[in-house]
């Protein structure tokens, strides 16, 4: 283990051998660094945060810290990161609240550029890439290999799907279906992620499938039951469009329109 002499760390902090951390960090009591983990100078790691493996941590972040809610009484929320996660400078992701599942949760293979916020109780999934500035307020879950352009705002309780990709300085206020670009302020659709899924191997016919679902939603003049009934029945045959009918579950906010 590699510990400045500068750096504090609580008693009852669980932080694997090889774990460094640099100059000036504070490391809480309940907190726990995996294996292969990287943390800055000036980071500080507070409450119930567990951190994976293999994780790079820049430094003046703020992760754990409580949420920026009036009705925290103090409960022993949580934030859970996974592994192999890069955390660039001055970014701050706070703990869950009892309200909500108790937990904020990050997974894997996630790329979170500068003085990005995730606020109490998100739920980010695996290969995302956060873009500077990026900022979801509480209760937003956000699906895998999403792209948030810089200065993205996420309002509280949004959804948005795998494979989505919002622009530079996009204000989301409803929910942004999966494999669905994004732009604006209030963020409206602009056609699907094409580019992005040929990058993660999706073949032509299903890019074709994809696009077809979003005609459904946005070009043929449906309403969104008829849209959800008409996507619900193509997916039968085609495994990319069940993350629709997945989100469809879920989204409670009314998808960008």
């Amino acid at each position: 283990m590699a510990i400045h002499p500068t750096a504090i760390i609580a008693d009852g902090a669980q932080i694997a051998p090889d774990v460094e951390i640099g100059a000036y960090s504070i490391i809480g009591a309940n907190v726990s660094i995996g294996s292969g983990t990287w943390v800055g100078p000036h980071v500080v790691i507070e409450g119930h945060t567990s951190i994976g493996k293999n994780n790079r941590i820049f430094q003046f972040c703020s992760l754990g810290a409580m949420p920026q809610d009036k009705k925290y009484a103090g409960e022993p929320t949580r934030l859970e990161i996974g592994d192999n996660n890069t955390i660039r400078e001055f970014c701050s992701f706070n703990i869950g609240t009892a309200q909500d599942g108790g937990v904020t949760r990050i997974g894997n293979d996630n790329w979170i550029m500068a003085y990005v916020h995730l606020a109490h109780d998100c739920q980010v999934g695996n290969h995302t890439i956060f873009a500077n500035n990026a900022t979801l307020a509480g209760h937003v879950h956000v699906g895998d290999w999403v792209i948030l352009g810089g200065f993205t705002s996420v309002h509280q309780f949004c959804h948005i799907g795998a494979h989505a990709m919002t622009a530079f300085s996009s204000a989301v206020a409803q929910d942004v279906p999966p494999y669905v670009m994004a732009h604006g302020n209030r963020a409206v659709p602009s056609g699907i992620n094409a580019e992005g899924l040929k990058r993660r191997g999706f073949v032509p016919e299903q890019i074709r499938n994809i696009r077809n679902a979003y005609k459904s939603l946005y070009r043929k003049g449906l309403s969104f039951d008829e849209a959800k009934a008409e996507i619900t029945a193509a997916a039968a045959g085609s495994a990319e469009l069940d993350l629709f009918v997945q989100f469809f579950e879920t989204a409670n906010r009314g998808i960008i329109r």
